[in-house]
């Protein structure tokens, strides 16, 4: 596998190993007959859109195709669990709304070597490197907390939201930020009041926990599964062993 690789160029050739032989033999193993090459230029243009509002004119133009074709392609990556489609949430609000989903390669390996990211210090130069920071926070962030429904949010004035959770009837936002101590932003203090949220998490790489205000909390992304913060994003605390704690202890 990748991750036991001996060295990183090991790793990334084992990377391109893998999505050449998911397009050219397990895709068409499902009888799906769309040629090779056409699904690896495709996945690559997703790649270079991830974490960003997908448009379906540019990979149609790039590739000779209708747009119609193309939504049909982000579709099946998206049932075979290689591709994220984010959908928009749109409130009952005076402001324009972004209509358009995200998109995200779900596996930030692969995203890399479609990038042709081979190292850190690759990755640390790239343009996308925020954005797949972004992508991983966003798959750890649905694995643990396991909501019932998951959005993003934006508005053509600039204001926006990474994530958008409904849990235990609650609503929960979710900001994404790699910064080292990130503090609260008038795009999340307009979230908070338009799309009435009951708690608003900030994640970040740091290692500390603390508030930005009453509703507000920063918490590090390695600490998302922690007790602490399970109690505080409406998920029952459980001890070392698995069993429910209640408010007193």
């Amino acid at each position: 596998m990748s991750f036991l690789a001996r060295t990183q160029d090991d790793s990334f050739t084992w990377r391109q190993q893998f999505i050449q032989t998911f397009i050219e033999r397990d895709v068409p193993q499902l009888g799906i007959n769309i040629p090779a090459p056409a699904l690896l230029r495709f996945w690559t243009m997703v790649a270079h859109s991830h974490g960003g509002i997908w448009n379906s004119a540019d990979p149609a133009r790039s590739l000779g195709i209708g747009e119609s074709t193309v939504r049909r392609y982000l579709d099946l990556f998206t049932s075979l669990l290689i591709v994220r489609q984010l959908q928009p949430w749109h409130e009952n609000l005076s402001k324009r709304q972004v209509k358009a989903p995200k998109v995200y390669v779900r596996n930030s390996g692969l995203l890399h070597t479609l990038l042709g990211i081979r190292t850190e210090k690759d990755l640390l130069a790239h343009p996308k490197s925020g954005a797949s920071w972004e992508g991983y926070a966003v798959e750890e962030a649905l694995n643990v907390l396991e909501p019932e429904q998951a959005y993003f949010w934006a508005t053509h004035q600039g204001a926006e939201l990474d994530l958008l959770l409904f849990k235990n009837s609650r609503r929960i936002g979710i900001e994404i930020k790699r910064a080292d101590a990130p503090r609260i932003t008038p795009s999340m203090r307009i979230a908070l009041a338009d799309l009435s949220l009951d708690r608003l998490i900030v994640l970040y790489p740091g290692l500390r926990i603390y508030d930005l205000d009453r509703q507000v909390q920063v918490v590090p992304l390695s600490r998302l599964a922690a007790s602490d913060s399970a109690s505080m994003l409406g998920r029952p605390r459980r001890d070392a062993r698995g069993k429910r704690l209640t408010s007193r202890e």
